[in-house]
């Protein structure tokens, strides 16, 4: 597998910087921690699940104060973005899954508990804390019928998951499936990113820029979008059906020449997030942010989200960060193997387009009717009270209150 990567690097920048920033994992643990040292080890694929696991992070860091914390991740996008993380002392890339590397690894950081979240199962490095009867426990975990776990040529991966000494499924079906291959120390706990979406309303979401941009006006905002995703709004927007409404795109990729080609599209007056202080922010009526880290703030001053990503064939990004805020969301079709989105359309909390006229009668409708809208909204944010309480399972269990 690293022989292959590294391979692949020579023609991919990103997993190019992943291979890089393998090569100094041991160097870095091995500066950073010491024999004496109490540890924890968090394992997240990637961004997403690094917010899937924050909260039960937050409370472990919270509990185990005198522990150092090893996060590491296996994707570039999550470690480029969280490398400088305040729950961890020490931030790296998991090595390549090879025996030598486990053992390497584990040696060094000889964690108490060890915390995976919802997938990235890695066998080499699991079957090495089995045999040393190390405590671990998988999070949030979302399981289909058609992964290799419940396949006949999928053992070496099904022997992975019996070193976890628990895990806690976001849904039923999870435990039926861990239950048809014999695993049976399962819980469900329920999606741990209800409790990380709901922290964010105790944070302090103003932003002076986007109070002085929205200027009182209905506020349409796109998170996460893809250029299949903006092509929907620069047609809206250069329509007369935008007039006094006000939009913030949040684009997924912010590379220079997209963002210029997405502004250049706009025939309205339209800031950029690195040029707002030249600006009125008042008079104009779009507003693209190309930065990160500000869209769950931003989403606070929607009346109306889209989250992008199942327009195209990208894969649905976090819808939940938006119906936290009590607003209606609009998607793409292509969202069948996300299950909050196909319970919120069905609680009439969001809305799936498949093309412009879907896209502009919907975006009207919510526009044009308050009280369809304030009712969508407040769907969304019931749905985020009843399922939040992931965490004090997961805490319950480890006798952590």
């Amino acid at each position: 597998m690293h022989f292959i990567l590294k391979c692949v690097s020579l023609f991919n920048e990103k997993i190019k910087k992943g291979v890089a920033g393998r090569s100094v994992t041991f160097s870095l643990l091995e500066s950073k921690l010491n024999s004496t040292d109490k540890t924890l080890w968090f394992h997240c694929a990637s961004l997403g699940e690094y917010e899937q696991g924050l909260p039960v992070f937050k409370a472990l860091r919270n509990h185990y104060q005198s522990h150092k914390i090893v996060l590491t991740f296996f994707s570039p996008s999550g470690y480029d973005i969280r490398k400088n993380s305040p729950i961890a002392d020490v931030v790296t890339y998991l090595p390549a899954d090879t025996k030598r590397n486990a053992r390497r690894f584990l040696n060094t950081v000889n964690p108490e508990l060890i915390v995976f979240v919802k997938y990235d199962i890695w066998p080499n490095f699991l079957n090495e804390v089995k045999r040393r009867n190390l405590r671990a426990i998988l999070i949030s975990a979302s399981f289909r019928k058609n992964q290799p776990y419940f396949k006949f040529y999928g053992s070496e991966l099904r022997k992975a998951l019996f070193s976890f000494e628990h895990i806690f499924t976001q849904n039923k079906s999870s435990i039926k499936l861990l239950q048809s291959i014999n695993y049976n120390h399962v819980t469900l706990s329920g999606d741990t990113r209800f409790d990380r979406v709901s922290d964010q309303l105790l944070q302090n979401n103003s932003l002076d820029f986007i109070e002085s941009f929205k200027d009182n006006k209905l506020c349409v905002v796109a998170g996460s979008t893809w250029p299949e995703d903006e092509n929907l709004f620069i047609n809206y927007i250069n329509s007369e059906s935008s007039k006094d409404i006000k939009f913030i795109i949040a684009p997924h990729n912010i590379k220079t020449n997209q963002i210029a080609n997405l502004k250049e599209k706009l025939k309205t007056e339209t800031v950029l997030f690195s040029e707002k202080e030249a600006k009125d922010l008042s008079k104009t009526q779009v507003f693209i942010a190309d930065t990160i880290g500000l869209l769950s703030k931003i989403y606070s001053y929607a009346d109306i989200a889209y989250v992008g990503g199942a327009y195209g064939n990208t894969g649905l990004h976090n819808t939940l960060e938006p119906a936290v805020f009590g607003v209606p969301i609009i998607i793409g079709k292509n969202h069948s193997k996300f299950p909050e989105a196909n319970t919120m359309i069905e609680n009439y909390g969001m809305f799936d387009v498949s093309n412009q006229q879907e896209f502009d009668t919907i975006l009207n409708d919510l526009i044009l009717n308050q009280e369809k809208r304030m009712e969508s909204g407040s769907k969304n944010s019931e749905y985020i009270k009843q399922n939040k309480g992931a965490v004090s399972v997961i805490m319950k269990y480890l006798k952590i209150s």
